[in-house]
């Protein structure tokens, strides 16, 4: 993806389309369904290369979203067509950015060959464990490459292996702490629909509540991760004190003489 100015719109990157499909998580065909049927704006166009904006991406979500909330494609041309004529769009689009941008911090990729993995972890890795990392989304696996997508979490896993966790553990934690980041996230933004946005949803929303709506997500941000923050570290205090108390040698007062 390049960083230039994007087409179509203000956002900032510019895709070819399959890495707008991509990033959108839809079929390259149902991206061209959605053009062919009006639902997405022409990309512009430079010499033979199609470039796709960051408008286009934020639509292109809109629609799958919608499309899974039940609407049809016709239900979703019509709604986008008022949208569009009332001058709600763009904010809409905005906010579905703004709710969606900077909650996954920058991680820097590491990839290798299935061999330096293999050597990176020795005889605790095994290819079962490198199928369950990649179901879980750690790292991605393309013919004698894998991709793991965090360094730092690459560094805390060989860490805890070295000292003498087994890795399939390791996984197997990391599984259990997405469901449980999964069921805090559901429970935030249960909050957040429930009574910011309300029982409406967008589709009804004014464009200019759709500003105070992104004022709000851009608020929650920080707030969600602090309470997490805080939480968990407050937790680890008390299971570690309970820990290291019960690992601690009793002794027996001294007896009166």
């Amino acid at each position: 993806m390049s960083s230039t100015d994007g087409a179509g719109g203000d956002g900032g990157g510019r895709y070819r389309r399959e890495e707008l499909a991509r990033a959108a998580g839809v079929k390259v065909r149902n991206l061209r369904y959605y053009q062919q049927r009006g639902l997405l704006p022409p990309p512009r166009r430079e010499g033979r290369i199609a470039w796709y904006s960051e408008d286009h991406l934020a639509r292109l979500r809109l629609i799958d979203d919608l499309l899974g909330r039940g609407y049809t494609v016709n239900g979703i041309a019509e709604l986008l067509q008022a949208w569009t004529d009332g001058g709600g769009l763009a904010q809409l689009l905005g906010l579905e950015r703004e709710m969606t941008r900077d909650w996954v911090s920058e991680e820097e990729p590491v990839t290798m060959s299935l061999a330096e993995l293999r050597a990176l972890f020795g005889p605790a890795g095994s290819a079962a464990d490198t199928r369950r990392a990649a179901e879980l989304g750690y790292v991605r696996v393309e013919g004698d490459k894998v991709t793991h997508r965090s360094r730092r979490l690459l560094s805390a896993t060989v860490t805890l292996v070295r000292q003498g966790v087994p890795l399939a553990e390791v996984l197997e934690t990391g599984a259990f702490v997405q469901e449980q980041a999964a069921a805090i996230a559901d429970r935030f933004v249960g909050l957040f629909r429930r009574h910011v946005i309300g029982p409406d949803g967008l589709e009804r929303i004014p464009a200019m509540r759709l500003e105070e709506i992104a004022a709000a997500v851009t608020a929650l941000r920080p707030v969600a991760g602090e309470v997490v923050t805080a939480e968990f570290a407050r937790a680890m205090a008390r299971r570690v004190d309970a820990e290291a108390a019960a690992l601690l040698p009793r002794t027996q007062p001294p007896t009166e003489q």
